[in-house]
């Protein structure tokens, strides 16, 4: 394995898919990428950013910021595993499509994600990410608990 990809949503799945996709790169060797798709923001949360981002005298886009924060998050995370050249990636649209989109561009070998992410009721209406990845994923895809 040389390209191991991880999704993140910050949710406690994904949190650890990511010490998971870490401690795989680590004994394998492999580069790591920690990936995040951004969505819309509840306007509530928008809010929330928005205020915080006026403080920090910022005039990005709330939900860039919010995933800005979850890749700083999450490449913590990782590194504490021991890993030190890490790669972050902001992605948009629909998360399972642009992840699929990210293995290839990323020429990734293995994808983790967590089982859960937010959004537990869309996903069982929709079908979650991780389902769809198992299905569709031109690559391995190991699913975190």
């Amino acid at each position: 394995m040389k390209n191991i990809l991880v999704g993140t949503d910050a949710s406690d799945g994904a949190n650890r898919a990511i010490e998971v996709a870490a401690e795989l790169a680590k004994h394998s060797g492999a580069a790591l990428t920690i990936v995040t798709v951004a969505v819309p923001l509840r306007l509530d949360e928008e809010e929330q950013v928005r205020q915080f981002t006026r403080i920090e005298g910022s005039s990005t886009e709330p939900t860039e910021v919010l995933a800005q924060q979850i890749l700083t998050d999450a490449e913590r995370r990782a590194r504490r595993a021991g890993l030190i050249s890490i790669k972050t990636k902001l992605l948009r649209g629909d998360p399972a499509e642009a992840l699929i989109n990210a293995i290839r561009n990323e020429r990734a070998d293995a994808i983790v994600v967590g089982r859960h992410g937010h959004g537990r009721l869309a996903g069982l209406l929709l079908g979650s990410v991780s389902q769809k990845l198992v299905s569709l994923a031109p690559c391995v895809v190991l699913v975190a608990p």
